[in-house]
């Protein structure tokens, strides 16, 4: 075969793409599971400091396995963990109206843990809010996002004093909590806001 020719350019390439593609395919699968554990412990690290156990200081420093195992020791009920994908499936779902599966993490110390999924200024943003038994008070939470300007709206983040500021507050009869916008962040902080009144409202309809 002439390998200076088209031919065997467009066949060269063509295998090369294949292998890498195979190659690819074969380490995401053997990865998977590893990715899933984390996301998993990602989650209930999350939901943890939401529910008043402890900031993400501690809980980083602290493997998957013994997280996992903290969770189960402090919850109250059901120990079944809703990742961000199951998340993101439910907010479909709210906003077509169709069945809802929403996770309510219910803690020995008094404490429910509620979910929250919407869109910031570049992707999804997220978090978990807990509340006093009463179902209206806040007592902690914790926001996370996949893409927000670092500095600006990564603040709803990677700032204690933001999500502290929550603690205290009152969620109204239509889902809705007051909380101060991150200045510069406007954007994200109007996604976060629709976020937690759209399923604050959905707990409190279902």
């Amino acid at each position: 075969m002439n390998t200076e020719g088209n031919r065997y350019t467009v066949i060269y390439t063509t295998l090369v793409c294949v292998l890498v593609a195979a190659v690819l395919a074969v380490v995401s699968q053997a990865l998977k599971p590893r990715q899933s554990a984390n996301e998993k412990a990602e989650t209930v690290r999350q939901v943890l400091v939401a529910a008043g156990l402890g900031e993400m200081e501690k809980w980083r420093m602290v493997d998957n396995q013994a997280v996992l195992e903290a969770f189960k020791e402090q919850i109250d009920g059901d120990p079944q963990v809703y990742t961000t994908s199951q998340l993101k499936a439910q907010n479909y779902n709210i906003k077509q109206g169709k069945p809802l599966s929403l996770p309510a993490y219910r803690f020995k110390n008094g404490v429910t843990v509620r979910a929250v999924y919407g869109s910031g200024l570049w992707g999804p943003v997220w978090g978990y809010i807990g509340l006093e038994q009463d179902n209206t008070t806040i007592a902690g939470a914790y926001f996370d996002h996949e893409s927000e300007t670092p500095g600006l709206g990564g603040k709803i983040k990677d700032d204690p004093s933001f999500r502290a500021s929550f603690r205290g507050k009152a969620i109204g009869k239509d889902g809705k909590v007051e909380f101060d916008a991150i200045s510069g962040a406007t954007m994200t902080s109007r996604g976060l806001e629709a976020a937690i009144d759209t399923w604050m409202k959905a707990y409190i309809e279902n």
